[in-house]
């Protein structure tokens, strides 16, 4: 048990090194940030233009397209199932453990299998859960798709700069 938190413990601190990374990539220097991001909240399709589909590195997603504020929205596009399909759906996990294990005993899901379709389903990031990352993860097949199909990343939302 003792290792397995410890492997918790330097994923993230490897997340964090590459979020650090990654904003640094994206041409903030110390004299225009925080001061080049419009206080409006966005939206973001999870995935991108890919979606939210088995075998796409989502975490890698995640870390490539941060920061993420509260009050943005995570927006999840899935198609409903079909005979060319796997159903998809969305859950949130309770903890890190949770999240690196793929463990659905304590999942809560937010989007059934019909709600990616259309404009998909949305999901807001809000204030009330400060203290704690969202894990994100399709639940579907029992954990496959999230052990093997690497569907789930995790989210720890900041507080918006404001512009003066």
């Amino acid at each position: 048990m003792g290792f397995r938190f410890a492997q918790g413990l330097v994923l993230l601190q490897a997340i964090a090194c590459v979020v650090e990374v990654s904003l640094a990539n994206k041409g903030w220097d110390s004299h225009t940030y925080p001061y080049n991001h419009s206080s409006a909240p966005k939206r973001f399709t999870v995935g991108g233009s890919q979606h939210w589909q088995f075998g796409l590195n989502y975490t890698d997603w995640s870390l490539k397209t941060a920061p993420f504020y509260f009050n943005d929205t995570l927006v999840f596009k899935y198609d409903p199932p079909s005979n060319t399909t796997f159903p998809h759906g969305v859950s949130l996990l309770p903890n890190l453990r949770s999240f690196l294990n793929c463990d659905l005993k304590k999942a809560k899901l937010i989007a059934n299998q019909t709600q990616g379709g259309g404009n998909g389903f949305e999901f807001v990031l809000k204030k009330k859960n400060k203290k704690k990352p969202y894990y994100f993860v399709c639940g579907e097949r029992n954990g496959f798709h999230c052990k093997v199909g690497i569907m789930k990343f995790a989210v720890a939302p900041l507080l918006r700069p404001r512009p003066f």
